[in-house]
């Protein structure tokens, strides 16, 4: 029974981080207002490594629709810029030399529905994640009966696992239903 213990706790911790996943791939989503978060994952050359933006410059929202980038440092404000801009997020960098600004545009209802296709591809993903995670689980739990682990143990550890899935499926779902909810709110 400790084992069965075991495998469970490590299958919350998994589940947990595949939620935490999928939080942060969220945040990368934009529903329409500025958020530093937006961001995340830029990296620009710095010193010959690349750094993450937020390490080299300064990201906050001085408006809903407006990211304000200063960098520490001037001579890179062009690396910063180039890195936007390649960035895949349709932003357009405005530079005035020491500052950076994004306008976010407005989103519309087909980018708003784009966004929740895109939200739903993320959500997917994560329950694939946690679905695999109890499989996995399951087969150390039934390969215990080798080691003499009874049945009717097996049996309820894998009720437990199904019971621990369900409730990270549902928190994902909630998830979902928050971030649709952000972004088709105008």
């Amino acid at each position: 029974m400790e084992d069965i213990e075991l495998y469970l706790e490590d299958a919350k911790d998994t589940m947990e981080k595949a939620l935490k996943h999928l939080s942060i791939e969220l945040t990368k989503i934009r529903a329409g207002k500025a958020s530093p978060d937006m961001l995340n994952g830029i990296q620009i050359e710095y010193y010959g490594s690349m750094t993450p933006l937020n390490q080299v410059a300064s990201v906050n929202t001085p408006d809903a629709r407006t990211i304000a980038i200063k960098p520490f440092e001037k001579k890179i404000i062009g690396e910063v810029e180039k890195a936007i801009r390649n960035s895949n997020l349709g932003l357009s960098p405005m530079n005035d030399g020491e500052l950076i600004r994004l306008s976010i545009p407005p989103l519309t209802e087909e980018r708003r529905r784009d966004l929740v296709k895109k939200v739903k591809q993320e959500v997917e993903v994560a329950k694939v994640n946690i679905r695999n995670i109890r499989k996995d689980t399951n087969e150390d739990i039934r390969k215990l009966t080798k080691e003499g682990v009874s049945e009717d143990a097996v049996k309820q550890g894998e009720e437990r696992v199904q019971k621990l899935t369900d409730s990270f499926i549902a928190r994902v779902d909630d998830v979902f239903a928050a971030k649709e909810k952000d972004i088709l709110s105008v």
